[in-house]
C-alpha cells in the first residue's frame, strides 16, 4: 500500500484554498493528467517547474526606470482619482512620487474601497509591475504587486512564472504551488551519500524550496544543483521501475529454446542476398538468448532498409526450431500485410505456415487461422493487437515480436506476453532513436543494432526545393514516368483544411492528374482497407505511376522499384519521419532521389532539418539531431505513447544523471531485489512520487 506519509501529496488539488472544480479542470488540462480526465493531485502542484522568473530586484526610481522594464518602487501616495461616475471606460488612477518624481498607478474596474485600504494617502507603499511612459509622464497599468512597508519581506524580488494555460490565473496557480508545497512532508533519503557529496546535490526537500523560491534568476536554471537533484530522483525513479520490471519478466522464464539451424539454413538459402554483418551480428545475439534459461528482452533498432524483417524471420524460425509458435506484432493493417508479403515465401522454403490476423479477417477465414494457432498448426502468426484479443489462444506462444514499439506505448509490454508461459520478447524499431532516450524508454531490455544496409541498396540523393518552382517540378515527375519510373508524393494533410494553409492530398491528386494523365493513384488513412491494398496493388503492379499519399506509407511500405520520393511542406515534418519517408525509396539497385519541397519563409528549426537531411542518410546521427531541435517530449510522439516525457528532468542537460541513475537502479536491485532496506523503502516512496507504482505492485505481486 502507499505510505500514510504520502497521503497530502495523493489529496486532490480541490483540498487547497480557492480551487474549485472549475479551477481543477484547468489544472488537468496544464497538467496533462493520466488517464485523461482524472483530477489532478496536490503532488501534481509540487512537481510543476516554472520555466522563467520575474526579477523584481531593480529599485531604480520612478524617474530613471526604464520603458518595459520590470521595477520595484518605494513611493508616497498622494492623491486617488477615481473614474467619473457611470464612465467605466475611464481608468481609476492613484498618484504618488518619491525624491526622483510623480507617477499615476492606473487601474481598470477598480474598486474604490480596496484601492484605498491597500493604497491610503499619505502612506509609503511598495509598488512593483511593469513601466510605462506615456507623453514623457511615468505609469504603471496595474500593478503585480502592493505591499506595505511593514509587509515588504512577503514581496517576492525573485518571482516565479509558471505555464499557464487560458482561463487559468497566474497567482490562482501560484498560491497553488506554495500551499501544496508547504503540504509536502519531510522525505527519507533515497540517493547515495557518495552522489550527494560528488554532485553538491541538496535535500530533496531544499530543492522544491528553491525551485519555487529562487532568491536569484539562476535558481530555476538546469544546471543549478536543485534542479539536478529533482532530475535524478526523475531519473532514478524510471530506471528503478524498468529495472524491476526486467528482474521480474526474467525471473517469470527459465525455458530454453534450441533448435538446430536447420530451418534458418533453408530461409538464408531462400534470400536473394547475403545477410549483412550487423544482421549476421543481430542474430547471434537473438539466437544466444533464446537458448538461455533467462527471458530475453531485447531491443533491435534498425535503421530505414537495414533488414530487420529478415532478422525477426530468423528469430521466429529458430523458436520453430525449438517446437514453439512466434507472433509480429505491428501497428497498421498496411504494415502487417506488407510483413506477411515479405515473410511469407521465405517461411514457405522452409516448410513454416504464416498466417495474417487483422481486424479484416472475418467468419471462416478467421475461425480456420484460431484453430491452426490453437492447434500448433500456424508457426508465424502477423498481425495488429488482433493477436491478442480475448479469444485468440496459442498452442504453444514462446516468441513475440513487436515493431515499431514506440506506437503501442511501453505498459502494454506485460500484457502482451501474457498468452504464452513467459515468452521471448523482441522489440524491432524502424526509428533510430538516440541512445539517452534507449535508455528512459527500453532501458529493461538489451540492445541489438543493424547499421548497414543490405548489398546493392544505392544512396538516395536528397534536393531542397521552394514551392515556386512547382511546375518545373512537375514537368520533371511527367518525364520520369515516361522513362518509367515510379514517384510517391507526399502531403501532411488528407483533405482541404481551413485552420491550416496546406495542400491536401486530395487537391494535390486533383490538381496533377490532368498533367499527368490516368498513371496517378491516391492512398490515404481514411480510406478503408481494400481500397487502400487497391491503391498500392495499382503502384506496385506499375498501372499507376506517381502515388499521391499522406504518411500512411511512412512505415513498411516497399515497392523496391519506386525511385523518386517527393515530400510537400517538408518543413511541417519532424526529422525522424522524414528520414522515414525518404526510406520508402533507394530499395532496389536503380538510384533514388528525395525532394524536399518546401514553403518559405523558413524558420531556424525548420533550416536545421532539411540541411541535416541533405547532409547524410545515417539514421542514427539523424536521431540525435533531432533529440537536440525537438528534445525529448516531442521525438517518437512519446507524450502521447506511454514513454515517459520527464516534468523536472532534461535528458540533453541530465544525461550524465541519466547514465548514472541506471547504473544505481541495477546496483540497487542486487542488492535488495525486494527494496526492503531502509534505502529500499525510501525508493519505494520515490516509485509513488513519480507515479511508478506499477513497479511497486510487481514487487508486491512477487
Amino acid at each position: 500500500m502507499r505510505p500514510s506519509l504520502l497521503d497530502p501529496l495523493f489529496a486532490s488539488v480541490r483540498s487547497l484554498s480557492g480551487i474549485g472544480p472549475k479551477v481543477s479542470g484547468l489544472l488537468a488540462t496544464l497538467l496533462g493528467t493520466q488517464p485523461p480526465g482524472t483530477e489532478p493531485r496536490v503532488g501534481n502542484l509540487v512537481y510543476l517547474p516554472p520555466h522563467s522568473v520575474i526579477d523584481r530586484r531593480n529599485r531604480p526610481g520612478i524617474a530613471y526606470a526604464p520603458e518595459g522594464a520590470i521595477v520595484t518602487l518605494e513611493v508616497r501616495i498622494d492623491r486617488h482619482q477615481p473614474s467619473p461616475s457611470g464612465r467605466s471606460n475611464v481608468p481609476y488612477r492613484v498618484y504618488a512620487h518619491d525624491d526622483t518624481g510623480e507617477i499615476g498607478l492606473t487601474f481598470f474596474h477598480a474598486k474604490q474601497a480596496w484601492l484605498e485600504k491597500i493604497m491610503p494617502v499619505g502612506e509609503t507603499v511598495i509598488v512593483s509591475g511593469r513601466m510605462e511612459w506615456f507623453n514623457g509622464r511615468p505609469t504603471m497599468v496595474h500593478p503585480d504587486h502592493v505591499t506595505s512597508i511593514e509587509d515588504a519581506a512577503t514581496l517576492p524580488l525573485v518571482e516565479p512564472v509558471y505555464p499557464l494555460t487560458a482561463g487559468l490565473s497566474p497567482k490562482v496557480l501560484a498560491r497553488g504551488v506554495q500551499e501544496a508545497l508547504a503540504k509536502t512532508p519531510e522525505m527519507p533519503e533515497w540517493i547515495d551519500p557518495p552522489i550527494l557529496k560528488e554532485f553538491k546535490l541538496p535535500s530533496h526537500a531544499q530543492a522544491l524550496q528553491t525551485l519555487h523560491n529562487p532568491q536569484d534568476p539562476g535558481d530555476i536554471a538546469l544546471d543549478h544543483p536543485a534542479r539536478q537533484r529533482l532530475a535524478y530522483d526523475e531519473f532514478l525513479a524510471g530506471q528503478l521501475a524498468l529495472a524491476l520490471v526486467r528482474q521480474r519478466t526474467k525471473r517469470l522464464s527459465g525455458r530454453k529454446l534450441e533448435g538446430d539451424g536447420h530451418l534458418r539454413a533453408k530461409i538464408v538459402e531462400a534470400l536473394p542476398y547475403t545477410l549483412t554483418n550487423s544482421q549476421s551480428q543481430a542474430i547471434k545475439e537473438i539466437i544466444a538468448d533464446l537458448r538461455q534459461g533467462e527471458r530475453m528482452l531485447r531491443l533491435l533498432q534498425g535503421d530505414v532498409g537495414s533488414g530487420k524483417t529478415v532478422v525477426g524471420l530468423m528469430a521466429m524460425a529458430h523458436a520453430a526450431e525449438a517446437g514453439g509458435q512466434s507472433a509480429l506484432m505491428v501497428p497498421t493493417e498496411v504494415l502487417a500485410r506488407q510483413h506477411f508479403a515479405t515473410i511469407a515465401p521465405l517461411a514457405e522454403k522452409a516448410g513454416l505456415r504464416v498466417a495474417l490476423l487483422t481486424g479484416r479477417e472475418k467468419g471462416r477465414e478467421r475461425e480456420e487461422i484460431l484453430e491452426g494457432l490453437r492447434s500448433g498448426a500456424v508457426h508465424i502468426i502477423v498481425g495488429t493487437h488482433a493477436l491478442f484479443q480475448e479469444k485468440v489462444n496459442y498452442h504453444d506462444l514462446v516468441l513475440v515480436i513487436v515493431d515499431e514499439q514506440h506506437r503501442f506505448g511501453v505498459h502494454q509490454r506485460l500484457l502482451l506476453t501474457s498468452k504464452g508461459t513467459a515468452p521471448d520478447m523482441l522489440v524491432m524499431t524502424a526509428t533510430p532513436i538516440p541512445r539517452t532516450l534507449v535508455l528512459t524508454a527500453f532501458g529493461d531490455m538489451d540492445v541489438s543494432k543493424l547499421t548497414e544496409k543490405p548489398a546493392g541498396r544505392r544512396p538516395i540523393t536528397t534536393a531542397i526545393l521552394p514551392m515556386e518552382r512547382l511546375s518545373e517540378l512537375v514537368d520533371r515527375m511527367h518525364t520520369a514516368i515516361s522513362d518509367g519510373q515510379k514517384i510517391y508524393w507526399i502531403c501532411p494533410l488528407v483533405e482541404e483544411s481551413e485552420l491550416v494553409d496546406l495542400v491536401s492530398a486530395e487537391e494535390r491528386f486533383e490538381s496533377l492528374k490532368p498533367l499527368l494523365g490516368e498513371r496517378i493513384g491516391l492512398v490515404h488513412g481514411r480510406m478503408t482497407g481494400p481500397e487502400k491494398d487497391a491503391a498500392m496493388l495499382a503502384f506496385k503492379s506499375g498501372e499507376t505511376r506517381l502515388l499521391v499519399a499522406t504518411t500512411v506509407i511512412e512505415v513498411g511500405v516497399d515497392v523496391p522499384d519506386a525511385t523518386i520520393i517527393v515530400i510537400e511542406h517538408a518543413e511541417r515534418f519532424g526529422l525522424a519521419q522524414l528520414h522515414q519517408l525518404r526510406g520508402r525509396v533507394g530499395r532496389g539497385d536503380k538510384p533514388s532521389t528525395c525532394i524536399l519541397l518546401y514553403k518559405g519563409p523558413l524558420g531556424e528549426v525548420a533550416q536545421a532539418r532539411l540541411k541535416i537531411m541533405r547532409e547524410t542518410e545515417d539514421g542514427f546521427r539523424i536521431a540525435e539531431e533531432d533529440l537536440k531541435l525537438r528534445g525529448e517530449g516531442e521525438l517518437l510522439g512519446t507524450r502521447q505513447s506511454g514513454t515517459p516525457g520527464f516534468r523536472l528532468a532534461s535528458i540533453e542537460a541530465h544525461q550524465e544523471f541519466l547514465e548514472i541513475a541506471r547504473k544505481d537502479a541495477r546496483y540497487i536491485l542486487t542488492r535488495d531485489p525486494e527494496l526492503q532496506s531502509a534505502r529500499g523503502e525510501a525508493l519505494r516512496i520515490l516509485l509513488y512520487l513519480f507515479e511508478r507504482d506499477e513497479a511497486v505492485r510487481l514487487l508486491r505481486a512477487g
